[in-house]
């Protein structure tokens, strides 16, 4: 009779222990879930990014959200549900781009986020799918054609920039000897060149090839462009298989089988027709 009971007690602590473990295997596979498989059991993608930032991220007339950085979280979407549409925009801050995916209000943040190694620390970053650069904007009729004709004019160039602390060394990192005249809005800055009191603007390379697609004729730019700077979109670290899903989608997009709508953003808001990728040996191994 007492070894039959303790041959009971020996069942029910095994029965026991092998239903604990059993509720922590499936608490530790319920913490590790990727979001990949929440987002795809949602039903839509939830992106965060900006609305006043031309063209990147802007309300159009019709009071939607457009853009490059829009184009690209479709790009996601279409990869998650084979539908473009199936997205919810999160209009945030720039300061919130972090934020907001540490405490799970965004999916992933795209907001011309550039990749520094301290934001690394917070976040994962995706593949790049932009590089950005500063480039000169000249009025079409202008006398200087490429950057050589305005080094060579030295200090008899006066160039416009955006007010900050580094906008006189940035525009001499190009142009040494050039004037600088610094303004506190874009619009002004713009107004400078359309008067004449200044030769050239140094802006964004994306909104120098923007302006120029919104004022055909009206501008140009010299090939030259400096000081270059990553985009990429940023998702929470710790989910690989959520990352390794993101760079798939952008990956393809800029070399495979999306490449055609990648390249219609492109041109749509740049002005400028890619090269389809080269068919056999994969570009970015070479």
């Amino acid at each position: 009779m007492r070894r039959g009971s303790l041959s009971l007690k020996a069942c029910a602590l095994a029965l026991i222990t092998a239903a604990t473990f059993a509720t922590t295997a499936y608490a530790a596979d319920s913490a590790s879930a990727s979001k990949l498989d929440s987002v795809l059991q949602r039903g839509h993608l939830i992106v965060g990014t900006g609305s006043t930032n031309a063209p990147w991220h802007f309300q159009g007339a019709d009071g939607k959200l457009q853009g490059f950085d829009i184009d690209i979280a479709r790009i996601v979407a279409k990869g998650l549900f084979n539908d473009p549409s199936k997205v919810e925009f999160v209009v945030q801050s720039s300061d919130a781009r972090i934020p907001n995916l540490l405490t799970d209000k965004v999916d992933m943040s795209c907001q011309f986020i550039t990749v520094t190694a301290s934001r690394a620390q917070q976040v994962a970053f995706t593949l790049p799918y932009y590089r950005e650069g500063v480039a000169l904007l000249l009025p079409t009729n202008s006398k200087y054609k490429e950057i050589d004709d305005l080094k060579g004019a030295g200090d008899g160039v006066t160039v416009a920039v955006l007010q900050n602390v580094y906008a006189e060394e940035l525009v001499h990192q190009a142009l040494p000897k050039a004037k600088v005249d610094q303004y506190d809005s874009v619009d002004l800055m713009y107004q400078a060149i359309n008067s004449g009191r200044a030769d050239a603007a140094a802006t964004d390379q994306s909104s120098v090839k923007y302006l120029m697609v919104q004022n055909p004729g009206r501008y140009r730019s010299p090939a030259f462009a400096w000081s270059p700077q990553t985009y990429a979109c940023a998702v929470k670290r710790g989910d690989q298989d959520w990352l390794n899903f993101v760079n798939t989608a952008l990956h393809e997009a800029m070399t495979g089988v999306e490449f055609p709508m990648y390249a219609e953003s492109f041109k749509k808001w740049f002005g400028v027709d890619l090269p389809t990728p080269a068919i056999g040996f994969p570009m970015e191994y070479k």
